[in-house]
């Protein structure tokens, strides 16, 4: 069996965000993709890191709600903070992005993705070579593949 034969059902190739897109435009991709996250990539295109939907939350939600871990006293109404957020559309992604360098390089394989996806709490993982990302495997599909390797028996 190859080294990859799980983490290939896995494998995209998106276009990558830019440190400089705005967070509007960024979003918008993100939906477009399908995907959890993207990469990022800084001036030279060289990896950077990742935004996606939780960093997404963290540009529309105020800080310390990150640090309050209860939002009982906030408004229920999501309207309420998009509303107030409005400006964070014009922010970079560059603010927002996730730069813990969890990524595997172009020689990887299953069991370091595996391990990758155990250990971090991240939902892509970008296959970067020589600092370009090549693509970005995602947690969901690796584990749907794996899944049915392992029901099937």
């Amino acid at each position: 069996m190859s080294p990859r034969s799980y983490s290939e059902h896995a494998l995209h190739t998106p276009e990558p965000l830019h440190v400089d897109d705005d967070v509007e435009s960024a979003v918008r991709k993100l939906v477009d993709s399908g995907l959890p996250a993207l990469p990022v990539v800084d001036r030279q295109d060289r990896f950077a890191g990742i935004f996606g939907e939780r960093e997404f939350m963290g540009a529309l939600f105020p800080g310390y709600l990150r640090d309050l871990k209860h939002a009982a006293f906030l408004s229920k109404s999501i309207d309420e903070t998009l509303e107030k957020r409005e400006g964070c559309r014009q922010e970079t992604v560059g603010k927002y992005m996730n730069t813990e360098h969890v990524e595997v390089d172009a020689d990887y394989g299953d069991t370091q993705v595996a391990e990758i996806f155990l250990n971090h709490r991240v939902l892509i993982v970008p296959v970067v070579d020589k600092g370009h990302v090549t693509g970005v495997l995602t947690r969901g599909q690796f584990f749907r593949a794996i899944a049915d390797a392992f029901v099937a028996g």
